[in-house]
Order: C-alpha cells, then structure tokens, then sequence
C-alpha cells in the first residue's frame, strides 16, 4: 500500500478529533437539568432535556439549569403584630420548572433564588407573621406556616418557580420575653387552681346545704309523726335501749316503758 494513501485516512481522523476539540460542536446536558439554547443572543423557544445535543460551533452554546429540587435552610429577622422580634428558623423546598427553564433563562438567568425566590420568601414570611402576636404565634405555628406556604404556591408558580414544601422549624423571641410568657403562663394556670378550688368549695357547701336540709325535713317528719302516735315514742325508745332497766335509790328497778296493753290504760 502506498503511504500516501495511507496517511489520508489518519489526517482526516486528526483534523476531526481537532475540529471537535476546538469547535465543541456537542453539548451535553446532565440528569436533573434542562438546557438552555443561546443562538447569536437568541434564547430557544423550549427547553432541552437529558442527553447529548448537537449545536453550531461559535453561533450556539447551551446553558444548563438545574430543576432538581432544592433544600434551603434559612432564619430571618421580623416583628409580630405586638412589634415583639422574633428570629424565625424555616425551611423551603422548591425547584424550577423544567418546561420553563427557557423562559427564566430569558427573563431572569441563572441567579433566580436572589432575584426572584428569596425576596418573595421573605416578604411573604414577614406579612403574614406581622398579622399575629407574638404568643398567639407561639400556638398556632402551623396555621401560619400553611398560609405561608399557600402564598408562596401562587405567587412563584407564574414565575417559574414550585414550592413543594414550607416549614417553620424554630421562633425564637428575646429573653426578657419569653421569661414574661412563662410568667403570665404560670399566673393563668394558679389561677385556674383558685378557681377549681372554689368550685369545689361551693360544691362542698352546696351539698352541705341540701344534706342538711334533707336532715331537717327529716327531724320535722319524725316529730310530727311522734307528736301524734304516742306508741310511736315508745317504740322509738326501745330502738335506742340498751337492755339495762333505770336504777332508783330504792334499789328497784323499773321499766322505763309503759307496758300494759293500750286497751287497759284508758
């Protein structure tokens, strides 16, 4: 084989190999990516996903966004309806949109946490804990963490942005603060002692009251009944003998009931 011929096929490898190296005409764009195609400053009417994309070396270049969903943990400063401080402690879940990564590219860039998702997150967080006071937030956490959430649902969802998930983790207020809820905290809970104890102090004389009353109706019932049957006092009498007959100083012993028959005393 002449060498002549057999030089060409080599040259023609290297020149490929070198053109690929210098021109880059291939683009890879990673799992959890989307690609952003950039013609001659002209940002491509979609998004390009997962895999290997050819473009035109020095007119194209594509520009990866990442979509997978991010995890941030973040505290911030704000004030309660009382105008008490407080550090919040939160955590968002959010991504952006693969279909629209295009669009932010366009519209916003690369750096759309800065511009676009923290502003909106801390003014939202700042609204609507600024409707609460401070120990009523304490409580009721939850209730405030689900408006938030909402609020950050509809107004990042138009801009490209999806929050899956908001929780706040920690409130924290001043010292002097939190010593002045537990204080109000114990008070309310001796008071609510005293006032158990005198619910039960008024039930104690209420059922005094009625137990005495129902005594008193008693007595008045058994004296009635004893003032018209004389038979009935002597039987009452025998109820409350003790078997021992009165004792007189001349050494006789009586008893102390009438016992002839009814018939003969008249």
């Amino acid at each position: 084989m002449n060498k002549s011929n057999l030089a060409t096929p080599v040259t023609l490898t290297l020149l490929v190999i070198v053109f690929i190296v210098i021109c880059n005409p291939i683009a890879i764009v990673g799992v959890g990516e989307r690609g952003v195609k950039v013609t001659l400053g002209q940002v491509s009417p979609k998004s390009y996903t997962e895999g290997v994309h050819l473009i035109t070396p020095f007119i194209s270049k594509i520009k990866n966004m990442d979509v997978k969903t991010q995890k941030s943990y973040i505290e911030t400063d704000l004030y309660t309806k009382d105008i008490q401080q407080a550090k919040i402690s939160y955590v968002i879940n959010y991504n952006l949109q693969p279909q629209n990564a295009h669009k932010m590219y366009r519209e916003v860039g690369t750096n759309y946490v800065d511009n676009i998702l923290m502003p909106v997150v801390e003014g939202t967080i700042k609204d609507v804990i600024g409707k609460w006071n401070a120990q009523d937030l304490v409580a009721n956490r939850e209730t405030a963490t689900i408006d938030i959430l909402k609020k950050l649902q509809t107004q990042l969802e138009p801009r490209y942005i999806n929050v899956t998930g908001f929780q706040i983790t920690d409130i924290n207020y001043s010292g002097g603060f939190e010593r002045a809820i537990e204080s109000k905290v114990t008070a309310e809970q001796e008071a609510l002692k005293a006032k158990n104890r005198t619910v039960q102090i008024q039930e104690e004389a209420k059922q005094k009251i009625i137990s005495a009353e129902a005594e008193a109706k008693s007595m008045a019932i058994r004296a009635n009944a004893l003032s018209q049957n004389k038979a009935l006092v002597e039987y009452e009498a025998v109820q409350k003998w003790d078997g021992k007959l009165p004792q007189y100083m001349m050494g006789n012993s009586i008893p102390f009931i009438n016992m002839t028959p009814a018939s003969r005393r008249k």
